[in-house]
């Protein structure tokens, strides 16, 4: 089955509820798939009737990009959003190594894109023209499909600038949806206040929830996540029940207390992913949405949104780091040392994922793909893909994953193997100095930066003589630099790639 099929069913059993909400306009699933089927015939007519291609979006977050999205999908082929806030090189760079049939965009944005030669198709020229239905010429592209042909391409950041476009289908994203309904009892009723970005996958998980479950996705205004207060406003008036955040915001609403003023008492189920959430600032946020569900999820990109997930049932002081659980439906984990044997308990390795919902790969991207895909070095007998993630992971006395941190964070300094990450969660966790921060390694200096984020400067010398209370000499970093805000990208985590260049300038 794909996408379509599933939303066929919702159409058929709610066609006047509403699909998404964005400011003061709504649609509903009837209008969704109305809207959905006039333009997917005109990318059909313009591409030629070409099916499993990309087509790229270039439209804000809206109800429009939702209708461009799904108009790729009737159309047989997978969607690919873009980012308008991207500057135009980027987003040339991206269209020049993917080579989709079309972009959908309007009159707005069309001059991001005015440089390439691919064909554009204005979404507001075409939802203007007359009663046309494209559900006939439609029923036969969308109906050529098959399960594991794409669904979407989401690009993901690149060190030769050029992010890679992972190619992600249709089963995987039907598995991944499926899975969180049935195992965490997702109602149809719930009111998903939505913050991802477009180009984020958990955006395209939204967009499977609504069309599969007919769940109404309610699109927080861009500009809240700066304004706490009014975000929680909003929340409680549009009566939100579910979020599935980068931790980031959840942070800086425990910090300034918010919750205590402006309870949430419609969220009941509250997923986050992305980034460690600091155990202090979770708890905080347990002791005040009592009712709520708690769910940690992990996972790259490539392997459909999230791999492992822990639902948070037993107390965790504010030391402990929150685990990431274990492997969801449908994927087996390999914890991998050195030696490319499996890790035993408590032993630290990378951590690997095999299971039939792996990305498909990196488009036109063959190299980057058989790097990233590989052999699964414990099993010689037949051909097996797994995904290394370059995430260092142990399992506790529990049998829960916990994560460790990167392959690239981990460094030598003064003869000592060091995690940066642990850095981080002693200063920020465990001796609760600054609300957040970032640890980089300055390879020209030898030595280690740490990035905060707080209120005032502190002094090196008070910060120097603190952390010096529970981590060795070796591992004291030897130059602070403080933030009101930590840069964050495009999904909403601290940017440490802009960090690191700026350590190593």
């Amino acid at each position: 089955m794909t996408i379509i099929s599933y939303f066929l069913k919702t159409i058929k059993n709610h066609p006047n509820k509403t699909a998404v909400i964005d400011g003061s306009r709504r649609i509903t699933f009837m209008e969704l798939a109305c809207q959905g089927q006039k333009l997917g015939a005109a990318v059909s007519a313009l591409c030629d009737g070409a099916i499993r291609k990309p087509v790229g979006v270039l439209l804000p977050k809206s109800i429009e990009s939702v209708v461009s999205d799904l108009s790729c999908i009737y159309a047989g082929n997978a969607y690919m959003n873009l980012d308008v806030k991207m500057p135009e090189q980027r987003i040339s760079n991206i269209l020049d190594a993917v080579q989709p049939l079309c972009i959908i965009t309007d009159r707005i944005h069309a001059k991001l894109c005015a440089g390439s030669d691919v064909p554009i198709l204005l979404f507001d020229e075409i939802i203007t023209l007359g009663d046309i239905s494209g559900e006939p010429v439609l029923c036969e592209q969308y109906k050529k499909l098959i399960s594991t042909d794409p669904l979407c391409l989401i690009n993901t950041s690149g060190s030769t600038g050029t992010p890679k476009s992972v190619v992600l289908n249709h089963a995987s994203f039907i598995d991944y949806t499926t899975w969180g309904i049935e195992t965490l009892n997702l109602s149809e009723d719930e009111i998903l206040g939505s913050m991802a970005p477009i180009v984020f996958d958990h955006s395209s998980y939204e967009f499977c929830l609504m069309l599969i479950h007919s769940c109404t996705l309610d699109f927080i205004p861009e500009s809240y996540p700066s304004f706490p207060a009014r975000l929680l406003q909003y929340m409680v008036a549009q009566k939100i029940t579910y979020i599935f955040w980068v931790p980031t915001i959840m942070v800086n609403i425990a910090n300034m207390d918010l919750l205590s003023r402006i309870p949430l008492p419609d969220v009941h189920m509250v997923w986050f992913a992305g980034e460690v959430f600091p155990t202090k600032q979770f708890n905080y946020w347990r002791k005040y949405l009592p009712q709520a569900t708690f769910v940690n999820l992990y996972g790259p990109t490539e392997i459909t949104v999230d791999c492992t997930y822990y639902v948070i049932e037993r107390e965790l002081q504010d030391d402990e780091p929150i685990p990431i659980g274990y492997p969801r439906r449908e994927n087996d984990i390999l914890i991998l040392n050195e030696k490319n044997e499996l890790a035993q308990p408590g032993e630290e390795g990378e951590l690997c994922v095999r299971g039939p919902y792996l990305a498909m790969g990196y488009y036109n991207n063959p190299e980057k793909t058989s790097a990233a895909f590989v052999q699964n070095p414990l099993n010689t007998a037949y051909p097996e893909r797994i995904y290394r993630t370059g995430d260092v992971v142990f399992t506790n006395e529990r049998g829960e994953i916990v994560f460790k941190g990167r392959n690239d964070s981990l460094i030598k300094h003064m003869g000592k193997r060091i995690e940066l990450g642990e850095i981080e969660h002693i200063i920020i966790n465990t001796l609760k100095l600054v609300k957040n921060g970032c640890a980089v390694y300055d390879y020209n200096k030898k030595q280690i930066v740490f990035y905060y984020e707080a209120d005032a400067e502190i002094e090196t010398s008070v910060l120097r003589r603190e952390i010096g209370k529970d981590l060795p000499a070796y591992m004291i970093p030897t130059r602070y630099v403080h933030f009101r805000e930590l840069p964050r990208n495009t999904n909403g985590k601290i940017d440490r790639l802009q960090l690191k260049n700026l350590a190593n300038q």
